[in-house]
């Protein structure tokens, strides 16, 4: 019995033997040929990520660091304390014009909390200083949904509250893609943002209806392809730090011939139509 069994074992490690090495001999015909896109791509710059994610990587613009604001129009007004920048009097308008971006900002709504609804923590990330993604206490006060932290303003909701406690800090890593716009101002596509608050994502590939204003429908209007950031100043000593942001350029590879596929053994290579 024991040499039966030993037996079959051995005709079943034959077969096992046989069949690894039909695929292998399949896996190699299968990598002799290759398919190329017949685009040459420039190679990626090297960025280096800061020492801890939220900190700027090398290729940022960085528009508060704790130091000072002079990164900003308005900026003498808002105070900087222990590394933080409370709003003051007036909104703040960035020196530096972005389009296509990716924004990092931290804030922390006041503690106690103040106010009520849109009286509670209220403040706004302006992209291209006219589409506002909300800033508002939304852990301790109640308000429409899409008038809360991580909303569209008056345009979508957040997929979910993310919202830290009152004094604890929230963080919204943004990507944000322009609208852009024909010669005639006609809209060509819209603006698209992707948001990511305290890790959640929160916002995913929203397209815009328009701007964000209080007191009518969204609407575009066509401006500039690079525009200030702007943080809104609406009453209530909002604290902010660690604020940078990425400009986000196409890879702008350059066709140099047709796809085609290459044969690895004998260097044919057959273009693909």
């Amino acid at each position: 019995m024991i040499r039966a069994t030993q037996a079959g074992w051995t005709k079943q490690v034959g077969f096992q033997a046989i069949l690894s090495g039909l695929m292998a001999i399949s896996a190699a015909s299968a990598q002799a040929e290759e398919y190329l896109s017949g685009i040459e791509w420039p190679k990626p710059v090297m960025v280096t990520p800061g020492a801890e994610n939220s900190l700027p990587p090398s290729d940022a613009v960085v528009l508060f660091d704790g130091k000072d604001m002079s990164a900003w129009q308005n900026g003498e007004n808002w105070l900087v304390e222990n590394g933080e920048a409370v709003v003051g009097k007036g909104q703040i308008v960035s020196k530096a014009k972005f389009g296509d971006c990716q924004v990092h900002i931290e804030w922390s709504a006041p503690n106690p909390p103040q106010g009520e609804g849109q009286g509670c923590g209220n403040s706004g990330l302006f992209l291209m200083g006219t589409y506002e993604i909300q800033i508002l206490d939304s852990y301790s006060s109640k308000t429409y949904p899409d008038g809360q932290a991580g909303a569209i303003y008056k345009q979508t909701p957040p997929l979910v509250n993310a919202m830290r406690p009152p004094g604890e800090w929230n963080t919204y890593d943004i990507i944000w893609t322009r609208p852009r716009f024909a010669a005639d101002g006609s809209l060509e596509s819209p603006a698209a943002i992707t948001a990511i608050h305290n890790g959640v994502l929160v916002l995913n590939h929203f397209e815009l209806l328009g701007d964000t204003p209080y007191h009518r429908p969204a609407a575009y209007k066509k401006h500039a392809d690079r525009l200030p950031l702007s943080i809104q100043d609406h009453g209530n000593p909002v604290r902010f730090r660690n604020i940078w942001v990425r400009d986000l350029k196409p890879r702008g590879g350059k066709r140099v011939r047709p796809a085609f596929i290459r044969n690895n053994q004998t260097g044919k290579e057959t273009d693909v139509k």
